[in-house]
């Protein structure tokens, strides 16, 4: 079937819908709803059999909407209406959310309902419940109301806010002043939930030391406290404020616009760092107990010969200096007399590669894009050359670009069922590095590792696993991966060919270092980067600033909107591999056997 989405931004819930529905068989094109005559465009262009539309903040035209059947994904329960759906439910402690399907009228959020799917409230931010919860249920939804239309008899439902099962209503748009924060009496959990409330978008407006700042990334303190509001500690680029019953931290802030500057999201305590000459730098142990509430960005855990290192970095991005910090404590945990090491990442994102909004506030992008790039290579070449212990890539959240290939590092790579990876970095103006003209052949052939990084599509596990990319996807929840990760790592460790493996393992590294040492790959790599990062031909530079400042495209890219591309010439490949030496994929199957 064709089917047409419509989203505002091609962002993490389009991106999940547009590969589980490619992996049904459906052919899907996607088009940005920069202004009403472009979807009107779209439309006719394409004549689809079905419109989605998954993230809109704009109404469906009544030209399309009295022609086509078009289906609204709305992040809400079955009567919930409003463009901050997500936002009261965390800020009200609804028990329960969901997602439904519903058909586009001339009434926003009010048509008539072809699915809807519930789940259980957690307590986490706005964008991790999108990213998860809401795109979980937003599948099924879809693939349910698809096969509803399909079947050509099915009625959707009128809202009715008579009936039970219609607990939702119409609610406004959450202005700042709900959202503020009292700190002479609001509650550390009180404060956390709204900033949870309004994470990544729009951010809670606040006051420090006179500015305007918008606040991200809150985690409760269990032991520090203070004089409430004052800002008492910093670690890691965040600042700990006490509250009347302890204190709450924030990882990042950003500066209200001032007139036509605008400013975008960097880790709080650069933020204010003249300010923060007088406060603490906490320094805290690798390991600390997944219970703690506290900041962590790094920390480590060991169980039955398996030790978990898990890195959360807000947004996936990850800076110079977190590579460093993450290579140090990977190294660390390599000395320890454990036999398997699993990488944990995140639970909202594995890694995104290179800290783009932290290069462009930089005194010279060029050259932080260098030491950033260096430092993701370091990280990764202490993963690549690690022969002491078997190593997993437990991927619990999206990956991109660089992120991706920091998992490949490992010796078995798995995901999450459901996240989405997006394994080329073309669409930045980069030709990539962290050694992926070494990792990504390996496993894929050099055949299908260009298709990669030039097409830059997203990719769903399922596919990632059937072309080799990664050893297995599973587990529908966060809790049930967690819980096979650690079976399979406990597996590995007491399997009685635990020494053969690891042998079999230094063995192989041994064989690829004589056929063509990493240092060249790595050498080729940044030789391609360093044109990316100093030459005249600026499409890094105007890509990362459109990304960081969110500066809409004024088109939608032709790689998404196939119903453009008969009338554009094709885009042209910018990625090719130095000195291939073979097509063959990887043979690490033994590492599971």
């Amino acid at each position: 079937m064709r089917i047409l989405l419509l989203s505002n931004a091609y962002n993490s819930l389009t991106q999940r819908i547009h590969v589980e529905l490619a992996y049904q068989g459906h052919n899907v094109s996607v088009e940005l709803t920069l202004n009403t005559q472009v979807m009107a465009e779209a439309v006719e262009l394409y004549q689809p059999n079905l419109i989605i539309a998954s993230f809109v903040k704009m109404a469906i035209p009544e030209v399309i909407w009295r022609r086509y059947i078009c289906i609204i994904i709305h992040p809400g329960i079955k009567g919930d209406r409003g463009p901050s759906s997500l936002d009261w439910a965390i800020l009200t402690d609804a028990e329960e959310w969901g997602v439904t399907a519903l058909q586009a009228t001339g009434e926003m959020d009010a048509g008539d309902i072809w699915s809807s799917v519930n789940f259980k409230m957690p307590s986490r931010s706005k964008s991790s419940v999108y990213r998860t919860e809401v795109a979980e249920a937003a599948i099924q939804a879809i693939l349910e109301t698809i096969e509803r239309f399909e079947s050509g008899h099915f009625i959707p439902e009128p809202l009715d806010y008579s009936r039970e099962d219609v607990k939702g209503c119409l609610r406004p748009y959450m202005k700042q002043e709900v959202r503020g924060i009292d700190w002479a009496s609001d509650s550390a959990s009180t404060i956390v939930k709204k900033i949870r409330a309004a994470d990544s978008q729009p951010g809670v407006l606040d006051t420090i030391d006179g500015e305007a700042y918008y606040l991200y990334g809150a985690h409760q303190e269990d032991t520090l406290k203070g004089t409430p509001g004052e800002i008492i500690a910093q670690q890691h680029g965040a600042i700990c404020r006490a509250t009347v019953d302890g204190a709450v931290w924030i990882s990042h802030l950003k500066q209200k616009k001032r007139g036509e500057q605008s400013f975008f999201k960097l880790p709080a305590a650069m933020v204010l760092s003249e300010s923060l000459k007088d406060i603490p730098e906490l320094t805290r142990s690798l390991k600390l107990s997944s219970t703690c509430k506290t900041y962590k960005e790094i920390w480590y855990e060991e169980k039955n010969d398996v030790g978990y290192l898990h890195f959360d970095f807000y947004n996936g991005a990850m800076s110079a200096d977190q590579c460093n910090r993450l290579k140090t404590a990977f190294l660390n945990v390599c000395t320890h007399p454990t036999k398997v090491i699993v990488l944990m990442g995140g639970q909202d994102f594995w890694s995104n590669g290179i800290h783009l909004n932290m290069i462009e506030a930089s005194e010279n992008p060029a050259d932080e894009s260098w030491r950033n790039i260096n430092a993701m290579n370091d990280l990764v070449l202490s993963i690549l050359t690690a022969t002491t212990h078997l190593v997993l890539a437990a991927m619990q959240g999206n990956a991109a670009a660089g992120g991706v290939m920091l998992a490949l590092a490992a010796d078995q790579v798995y995901a999450r069922r459901g996240i989405v990876l997006n394994p080329h970095y073309k669409r930045m103006g980069l030709y990539g590095s962290e050694y992926w003209t070494y990792s990504l052949p390996k496993r894929v052939g050099h055949k299908k590792a260009l298709e990669l990084t030039n097409n830059c599509l997203p990719m769903s596990t399922k596919v990632a696993q059937e072309i080799g990319l990664i050893d297995d996807c599973f587990g529908q929840s966060i809790v049930s991966f967690r819980q096979q990760i650690e079976a399979i790592a406990q597996g590995m460790a007491q399997s009685p060919d635990y020494e053969h493996r690891l042998a079999l393992k230094r063995e192989m590294r041994l064989t690829d270092e004589r056929c063509k040492p990493l240092e060249d790959y790595r050498k080729e790599e940044l030789e391609q980067m360093k044109l990316n990062f100093y030459s005249s031909e600026q499409s890094y530079h105007v890509a990362r600033r459109n990304f960081v400042y969110k500066i809409t495209p004024s088109e939608t890219p032709l790689h998404l909107a196939k119903h453009r591309q008969f009338s554009h010439p094709s885009e042209k490949c910018a990625v090719v591999l130095p000195n291939a030496k073979t097509s063959q994929k990887s043979t690490l199957g033994f590492l599971h056997r």
